[in-house]
């Protein structure tokens, strides 16, 4: 059976850093697309970062470029999302997914999400 399961979530003051974990089973994800994805209270799920099997392409939304940094080891099945100069609109559940397609294609594969909460 395939798992994503996120961890790293939690309440954290404006400024501060988390770091986000996706460990996947029931497959290997290595040659897999994997990406983070957000959905807060009212709004529609966004792409925040994407990265593809080796690396060698990643993709960032504007609202995160600079601050958010995608990573991937494959010899564990895991993907990174390190969060820095976290804002008060980073508030939301965030999602890791899979896909054989695009970055920026559909998923196919996807976690149950963890809270990110930011105080002001």
């Amino acid at each position: 059976q395939v798992q994503l399961v996120e961890s790293g979530g939690g309440l954290v003051q404006t400024g501060g850093s988390l770091r986000l974990s996706c460990a996947a089973s029931g497959r290997t994800f290595s040659r897999y697309v994997r990406g983070w994805f957000r959905q807060a209270p009212g709004k529609e799920r966004e792409l925040l970062a994407a990265i593809n099997w080796n690396g060698g392409t990643t993709y960032y939304a504007d609202s995160v470029k600079g601050r958010f940094t995608i990573s991937r080891d494959n010899a564990n099945n895991t993907v990174y999302l390190q969060m820095n100069n976290l804002k008060p609109e980073d508030t939301a559940v965030y999602y890791c997914a899979a896909t054989l397609r695009g970055v920026t294609a559909q998923y196919d594969y996807w976690g149950q999400g963890t809270q990110v909460t930011v105080s002001s």
